[in-house]
């Protein structure tokens, strides 16, 4: 089975958020590897969130987030997503 038969939600969504993309983005193991150790755990899990399309919010009760805090944590973890030195990482 190639790569374009597996499901990739955390790839798929990470791509949905970069403006610019030089290479293709990492396997999706390597890739939540990268992100794990690059973001905190409350983006990762934020992050997470959407690759599934799980509901809104269970995660921000979970996190003991409110809306505006959520709103605040989802434009940081754009712009860090955005940063040349993750995409160097995230890259293949």
């Amino acid at each position: 089975m190639n790569s374009e038969e597996l499901e990739t939600p955390l790839r798929d969504e990470v791509e949905r958020h970069i403006r610019k993309l030089i290479k293709p983005l990492k396997e999706e193991d390597e890739l939540r590897a990268v992100l794990k150790v690059k973001l905190t755990k409350k983006e990762f899990k934020v992050l997470n969130n959407w690759a599934n399309g799980e509901e809104l919010n269970p995660l921000l009760e979970k996190l003991s987030l409110d809306e505006e805090r959520y709103k605040e944590l989802s434009s940081k973890l754009i712009k860090k997503l955005n940063q040349e030195k993750l995409k160097q990482e995230m890259m293949i």
